[in-house]
């Protein structure tokens, strides 16, 4: 799997550290958010909350464990998947780190290709859609392996950005998602495309699901973006 189409925070108060990892999730096609201390990342958290987060655990303020307790604490940021980071290679840290929440512990110096394997497995975690799942939500079912959508079995007929669009809404429903963050989760950062085409492509995925009838789930937020649910 790829980690494309995903947002990534990372939070590392070491400047070259923090680029480095910022580059290496790019160039798989991440969206990355950057944080040099513990109040900004759990404030950027708040906004938009990321797939995952690389969390050094040597903070300036507030640490990284504190971080990860707080997030891993609130119901609405449990689920996020937090990768440690830490120079601290002692078993007695790492079974700190773990026992506060983080779902992975990795010890600097670290190799960036193990790294990157390791925010692919926890992506694959949370993100069933890019596995060949099915999601539901209602009365829709998306089939992410035979690129089928279905609404109370009717079959519903959707071009590749409508589909793309819909297992974004459907992998985190009640999540308001921006005109430029689905730009960048559907058609990528590296292609130009103008944000307003996003309500063209809303609006023809509204008008397939309710083809049939049925209650129109997608909401637009006025000034903010549209959500599902």
């Amino acid at each position: 799997m790829s980690v494309g189409q995903s947002n990534v925070l990372v939070v590392e108060d070491e400047p070259a550290q923090r680029e480095v990892l910022a580059f290496n999730l790019e160039a798989e096609g991440c969206s990355v958010s950057k944080a040099d201390n513990g109040d900004d990342a759990l404030l950027y958290v708040s906004e938009d909350m990321p797939d995952l987060i690389l969390l050094d655990w040597m903070l300036p303020g507030v640490s990284g464990i504190e971080v990860c307790r707080r997030l891993k604490s609130n119901s609405k940021t449990r689920d996020i998947p937090i990768i440690m980071l830490s120079a601290r290679s002692e078993e007695v840290d790492k079974v700190r780190g773990l026992e506060t929440g983080a779902d992975d512990y990795v010890v600097k110096p670290y190799s960036v290709m193990e790294l990157m394997a390791r925010v692919r497995a926890q992506l694959r975690r949370v993100r069933p859609a890019t596995m060949g799942k099915i999601l539901t939500f209602e009365d829709i079912t998306l089939d992410s392996e035979t690129h089928r959508v279905s609404r109370n079995d009717q079959s519903i007929k959707l071009g590749p950005t409508e589909f793309r669009l819909l297992s974004t809404f459907m992998e985190k429903p009640g999540r308001v998602w921006s005109r430029e963050q689905l730009l960048d989760r559907v058609w990528g950062r590296d292609i130009y495309v103008d944000s307003r085409t996003v309500d063209v492509h809303v609006g023809r995925l509204r008008k397939s699901l309710c083809e049939y009838g049925g209650e129109d789930y997608l909401r637009t937020v006025r000034g903010a973006g549209y959500s599902l649910g």
